[in-house]
């Protein structure tokens, strides 16, 4: 059968695609890498055919659609004001915009999995039924996840936190 060597194909997506995020400074590629990176996930878990892994990868995909359009219109609404989507120019923002940051760090926090969010219902699901099918597949995630993380706040950390250039 295909499936396991695609299955591995799209894990190690995954994880280059979170690694491509971590290095990125426009904030929509930023964005679309992490699409890329949660697909990854989806194709996996629907690639191994069980009952969780087809429920996560529902729930991960609705989420990751409500999430990710978050993100965009944050991103949108960053750009209007600033005129420029480079995380190094967007530095400082929240002292301008204290709602909209607050609304980055619960986007930023939902694109972690942070529970109790659709996302990590979604993830805990495909990560069980990826386990289940092979213990090796939980390094490769577990890496994507430790990424997701690093690169999610980052983009927090890089555009709202952090003083602008003088």
């Amino acid at each position: 059968p295909a499936a396991p060597p695609l299955i591995i194909f799209s894990l190690f997506g995954v994880l280059l695609s979170a690694m491509l995020c971590s290095r990125q400074t426009d904030m929509k590629s930023l964005i679309a890498f992490s699409s890329v990176s949660h697909m990854g996930l989806v194709i996996a878990a629907s690639l191994i055919k069980t009952e969780w892994s087809i429920i996560g990868s529902m729930v991960l995909m609705i989420s990751h659609g409500l999430i990710s359009s978050a993100l965009f219109c944050l991103a949108n609404t960053s750009y209007e004001r600033s005129h420029t989507r480079t995380l190094i120019l967007l530095q400082g923002t929240q002292i301008i915009f204290p709602l909209a940051a607050a609304w980055w760090l619960l986007a930023a926090l939902m694109n972690m999995a942070l529970p109790p969010s659709p996302n990590f219902i979604g993830e805990m699901s495909i990560l069980t039924s990826l386990f289940q099918w092979s213990n090796l597949t939980l390094m490769i995630t577990a890496l994507g996840i430790i990424f997701t993380t690093i690169y999610s706040l980052y983009l927090f950390w890089s555009s709202q936190r952090e003083y602008p250039p003088s």
